[in-house]
């Protein structure tokens, strides 16, 4: 007997990944690509800001004046983009190699220096947007994200949500609960996911044997594409269009920013003690990928950038940068009892004891 007449199929999918951008700089097609100058300008100085602002931080976190720090390096067209992109009634749900986006949302430099050197008084933002802190337990925040894109759909609010996470969340249950929501409810909520390959020491093969994290949305019955991670402009009509669909009512979308990461997970990792030769080869070959590069080459081409604006520009991002380390470094320490302080809505009257014994002076 022919077993196979037994089946029909009852689904099928593919997985689409847009470019726009090649290695070099060039456009790979010109439709749908707007000859709007300004935004890709405007991007590309937003990465070489983050780029100059978390080698800083990175140079303070080894000085032993900030506590620790993720950077975006080589990743930052994902989160510039994807803070540039969104309007200021939606809300972002951000991680912690985010730092691209919030800097675009407003979010002040020294606000993230205070949150990474130890200080709650950094996550509370004062751009006006209403975005969440710096999510640095992996995943959770996706389900935040869900919420608020509910009480968005609740309200009628005509924002969306996006939630930016990378690889490894996408294998956590947190996730997955957050995309079964999303699916369900048809939430105004887009998740950006960075798959820069490797979620601390664990490389992409050894969390998932799907082929793109992409397509984690079917089960859920949620649009989804995979993107080049290093070109902005696929970026950004991604994220674009995800947003436009949500704010109308049009459900949830999943997108996967592929790039890789080539440095350390965080300023507390050394990759070299879990990389072999072959995949530290990878990330260096991935540095020709460097959207900073890409990006800067397509607007030379296009006689929309020169040396002299480049070097006007980074002379501005270091008197920027400066001039927030330089009230951070001042900001006064924090009082002792503030370790009590940003986690019960509604005060337990058990630490009442506690906080008494912190103050007892003797």
């Amino acid at each position: 007997m022919d077993h196979a007449d037994l089946f029909t199929e009852t689904a099928s999918f593919t997985i689409k990944r847009r470019n726009c951008l090649n290695p070099d700089g060039e456009l790979l097609t010109k439709r749908d690509v707007q000859p709007d100058m300004q935004r890709w300008i405007d991007i590309y100085k937003g990465m070489l800001l983050t780029r100059l602002f978390e080698h800083k931080a990175v140079n303070l976190q080894r000085t032993g004046r900030l506590g620790i720090f993720a950077t975006a390096f080589a990743q930052e067209a994902i989160t510039v983009t994807l803070g540039h992109t969104m309007a200021k009634e939606d809300l972002l749900c951000p991680y912690y190699r985010d730092t691209g986006a919030l800097l675009q949302r407003g979010v002040a430099m020294e606000e993230l220096l205070l949150f990474w050197g130890g200080d709650e008084r950094g996550s509370l933002f004062q751009s006006g947007h209403g975005d969440f802190p710096i999510a640095t337990m992996v995943a959770s925040h996706c389900l935040h994200a869900a919420g608020v894109a509910k009480a968005f759909q609740l309200r009628r609010h005509k924002g969306a949500v996006i939630a930016s996470c990378g690889d490894g969340a996408t294998s956590r249950g947190d996730f997955y609960e957050a995309l079964n929501l999303a699916g369900v409810w048809r939430l105004p909520l887009v998740f950006v996911i960075n798959n820069n390959q490797w979620a601390i020491s664990v490389p992409l093969p050894q969390q998932t044997a799907a082929r793109t994290l992409a397509q984690k949305a079917l089960a859920a019955e949620v649009s989804c594409e995979q993107v080049d991670g290093n070109d902005c402009m696929a970026i950004y009509y991604a994220i674009r269009e995800a947003l436009d669909k949500a704010r109308n009512n049009g459900g949830p979308t999943v997108i996967e920013a592929l790039t890789y990461r080539v440095g350390e997970h965080s300023t507390a990792d050394a990759p070299e003690y879990y990389r072999n030769e072959e995949q530290q080869q990878a990330a260096r070959q991935a540095l020709a990928l460097d959207p900073v590069r890409r990006l800067s080459r397509y607007l030379r081409s296009q006689q929309k950038w020169n040396d002299l604006l480049e070097n006007e520009w980074l002379k501005t991002c270091r008197a920027t940068i400066e001039k927030a380390v330089t009230g951070y470094l001042r900001s006064p320490a924090d009082k002792p009892e503030s370790i009590f302080h940003y986690n019960y809505a509604c005060w337990p009257e058990v630490l009442s004891a506690q906080m008494a014994e912190l103050n007892d002076d003797d």
